[in-house]
């Protein structure tokens, strides 16, 4: 067995092990795993070699959706808001992504930093309809149609974030394996031979923002149902440097890099915070430096790269 493979393993039966032991761990692990999901996304365009500073839009977009889903239907199930904010997520990527993925660089990310801000604005303002700064707060809902307590309701929450991080990672690498993300990757390193042989850099891109998009949705559906609050900070631009920063500390050499990424980050800052209040900001700072220093590539490259030197003694043995 790979060992990509031994640490999702290890990962899943951390987080739904550890609650057990360490009630109060539950929340920042759903935070986490929902970290990791729109961490995953911005992975997907990491590797055509696009970077987006805005992706809390889709985030943001996904949390609202479910605030306003569960406002209008107070009985609708968790599962179902779920689907909502994902669904929401990848309707936003098809409009946003039809013409922000005919750019490149620099202007792919601002522009979507741009879109970000916009929405950040707008749910500020509009007081009566989003409740401006002070957000949405949403009355927990019953989930797989039964209502529990805080404590069972929690513990379902986790178990399904965990695995549908585990299925959505599976279905990343097999996406990023097909022809589909073959062509996506060649984005980075080739894009004009792609246009030669017959396949559409904007369409490959397109699809590509879309399962991105639908990410972060279910991303921002995660944040809110797991909260119970939605406000206009979920779509600030720190939040879209909190995704990247995730994904390149992970790296995007495996899926499972994101949810790694995820972890640390979710961990040093509430360990970072609890113990140097005000300057949680700055051991973050230092661990993406020592990051860049030791794995540029990010976790999941060490991971690869320790299979493919076992490989390869394994050759000449």
């Amino acid at each position: 067995m790979s060992k990509p493979k031994i640490v999702v393993i290890i990962l899943a039966l951390l987080a739904l092990l550890l609650p057990l032991a360490l009630p109060w761990i539950k929340t920042p692990l759903i935070l986490g795993t929902a970290f990791g999901i729109a961490a995953l996304g911005i992975s997907i365009l990491i590797i055509s070699g696009q970077i987006s500073f805005g992706h809390a839009l889709f985030v943001c977009a996904g949390g609202y959706a479910v605030a306003f889903a569960a406002r209008s239907f107070p009985h609708l199930d968790s599962a179902l808001l779920l689907v909502v904010g994902t669904v929401v997520g990848a309707i936003l990527g098809v409009v946003v992504g039809s013409f922000v993925v005919r750019y490149r660089g620099i202007f792919f990310g601002m522009l979507n930093l741009a879109l970000s801000m916009v929405l950040f604005a707008v749910l500020g303002k509009f007081f009566t309809l989003t409740g401006g700064t002070d957000g949405l707060r949403l009355e927990r809902s019953p989930f797989f149609g039964v209502m529990m307590e805080r404590d069972a309701f929690e513990t379902v929450l986790l178990i399904t974030c965990v695995m549908l991080a585990l299925l959505l990672g599976w279905l990343v690498q097999r996406y990023l394996r097909s022809v589909a993300g073959q062509a996506l990757s060649a984005i980075k390193t080739n894009e004009t031979r792609l246009e030669y042989v017959g396949i559409s850099a904007y369409k490959t891109l397109w699809i590509g923002y879309i399962i991105s998009a639908a990410l972060g949705g279910m991303s921002g559906a995660m944040f809110a149902i797991a909260q119970g609050l939605v406000t206009p900070e979920m779509g600030y631009w720190v939040r879209s440097g909190e995704i990247v920063f995730v994904a390149i500390l992970g790296g995007v050499g495996h899926p499972v890099g994101a949810f790694i990424g995820a972890g640390i980050f979710e961990f040093v800052k509430l360990f970072a915070a609890a113990y140097l209040t005000g300057a949680w900001q700055m051991v973050l700072g230092f661990v993406l430096i020592a990051m860049v220093f030791l794995a540029p590539r990010g976790i999941s490259a060490l991971l690869e790269s320790t299979k493919t030197s076992t490989d390869k003694k394994q050759e000449l043995s």
